[in-house]
């Protein structure tokens, strides 16, 4: 069943997933995420919580044991990846994220092979929102920084019009420059009406765009509320962040000065 509250009916949601690589071996007990039309949510914790591998089992790259994950009204648990692009969903990988020996443009291509009709509007689409790939075009994509690869893999997995867009950790290796850049991308594609599930080790930033966010902790969703909240948070401070609250409060009164 598909929740639904005042901010409407949620474009996908995962509930009391359980799922893990190997048979019998469990990374996510137990995991709930839910997110609604227009948001960016943020999905943080320490390493090993299972932050990745939740995105993986929505996206049908981890096998869900129990539980189950929903896109709208429609069960979408353990559905091959291929057939959940076709339906809606957009997932990034962290590495391994786009054709090298490709151009440019033959990896949003690649991204659009279900809809090849739709070639010429999406390219464009994609010229408008990421303009410093439209100038390289026809640039063969392994000789682009690490984050030009990561605009273009948002790109290509833009292409299909997507209604949630899942992001694994899309900051990872990145200068603090580009990092930066990262993260206003993400909120433009979020403005584009895209609905928007980050994981992210780098927490403070996280906290500081998205709309709400999750700590996970050992599989299970241990802690949960807006960006504010979870940074000012006792307890998600002294086991997470530190003294993050303190650098979210900062760079939000920086942001509203500049």
């Amino acid at each position: 069943m598909t929740t639904t509250t005042q901010q409407g009916t949620a474009v996908i949601e995962a509930r009391d997933v359980v799922a893990g690589y190997l048979p019998g071996v469990n990374i996510l007990n137990g995991c709930n995420m839910v997110a609604y039309p227009g948001e960016i949510v943020g999905i943080i914790g320490p390493n090993g919580a299972g932050k990745s591998t939740l995105l993986k089992a929505m996206f049908g790259l981890v096998k869900v044991h129990s539980g189950n994950v929903t896109l709208g009204d429609q069960d979408i648990t353990n559905l091959k990846a291929n057939r959940l692009v076709e339906m809606g969903v957009g997932f990034v990988p962290q590495t391994n994220n786009v054709f090298p020996s490709l151009s440019i443009e033959e990896n949003l291509l690649m991204g659009l092979f279900l809809r090849p009709k739709k070639a010429a509007e999406r390219l464009a689409a994609m010229w408008d929102l990421f303009p410093v790939l439209h100038d390289r075009s026809h640039q063969s994509a392994g000789a682009l920084s690490g984050g030009e690869r990561q605009s273009l893999a948002m790109a290509r997995a833009l292409m299909m019009e997507p209604s949630v867009l899942l992001l694994d950790e899309p900051s990872a290796g990145l200068s603090p420059v580009r990092q930066d850049e990262t993260f206003i991308r993400t909120r433009r594609i979020n403005k584009t009406g895209v609905c928007v599930v980050m994981v992210e080790q780098n927490a403070r930033r996280c906290l500081q765009i998205c709309d709400r966010g999750y700590v996970l902790d050992q599989g299970r969703d241990a802690h949960t509320g807006t960006g504010r909240e979870l940074a000012n948070d006792p307890k998600v401070i002294e086991l997470y962040l530190g003294t993050l609250a303190e650098d979210v409060d900062a760079e939000r009164d920086d942001l509203k000065q500049s």
